[in-house]
């Protein structure tokens, strides 16, 4: 049996990080997590600000509609979208 994997700090900033993953000016999903049952999300809204929301919660001038392990579904001013975690 080996032990965990050990990283240098540059390794784990490389590993932990993607260039432009995140849109300026939009929401982005930072993850999702709970039970097939509870899921919630963590979103980053337009603002820079980070909030975690769950089925019917209000983000931006939408509303959540669903939460899955790829992402959130958001629907907005009658049409709903898929916003993924990126890298996904």
């Amino acid at each position: 049996m080996t032990g965990p994997e050990i990283m240098s700090n540059a390794n784990v900033k490389s590993a932990a990080t993607q260039k432009g993953a995140l849109k300026k000016n939009s929401v982005s999903v930072l993850g999702v997590f709970g039970s097939k049952t509870d899921m919630r999300a963590l979103v980053r809204l337009s603002s820079g600000r980070v909030k975690e929301v769950k089925p019917g919660s209000r983000v931006s001038s939408g509303t959540v509609i669903a939460i899955d392990n790829e992402g959130v579904m958001l629907r907005q001013s009658g049409q709903t979208k898929r916003i993924v975690i990126p890298g996904s």
